[in-house]
């Protein structure tokens, strides 16, 4: 009898701790006031600490090769998830399937916090590079679908 051995590839996911107050590879962006910290940078998957300040959100778009998740810490999201609006909390998970119109917004009066990732991690990373302190959101738009992630046309999505 022949038995063959299956090689195990562990892949490019660094094993280690992200400390709680520190971001991944010291990355930190300023996105249309937002604060996002990395905590995990791979190939494969993609995370970041999400910092809303109240009255903060991102429109409607579509990661078109990438699932989003969104797991709330703090506060409470308003969110649009296939075709309706629906509110999360702490301890909720999000799931955000490739291809899915989505969007979320910090409508309390309190500052949210929540741990996002995307798998396959893509270009988001590269994204949040050349966001980071830009403050024209067409400009945002625009590079946005440069690297894969694609806004809705305004007034696209009711109550948006």
């Amino acid at each position: 009898m022949d038995v063959q051995q299956e090689e195990i590839i562990v892949g490019d996911l660094p094993a280690g701790i992200t400390l709680a107050g520190e971001a991944f590879g010291n990355k930190t962006w300023n996105v249309l006031g937002h604060t996002y910290l990395a905590k995990v940078e791979s190939a494969s998957s993609f995370a970041w600490m999400s910092l809303d300040p109240s009255g903060t959100g991102v429109p409607p778009h579509i990661h078109p090769t990438q699932h989003e998740h969104i797991l709330v810490l703090e506060g409470s999201y308003t969110l649009y998830l296939d075709g309706e609006w629906t509110t999360a909390g702490p301890g909720d998970t999000v799931r955000m399937p490739m291809g899915l119109p989505h969007a979320y917004y910090n409508k309390q009066d309190d500052a949210a916090k929540a741990l996002f990732w995307v798998s396959p991690a893509g270009q988001l990373s590269e994204l949040f590079d050349q966001l980071h302190n830009l403050t024209d959101p067409a400009e945002v738009v625009r590079r946005s679908a440069l690297l894969g992630v694609d806004f809705l046309p305004e007034g696209s999505v009711p109550g948006a």
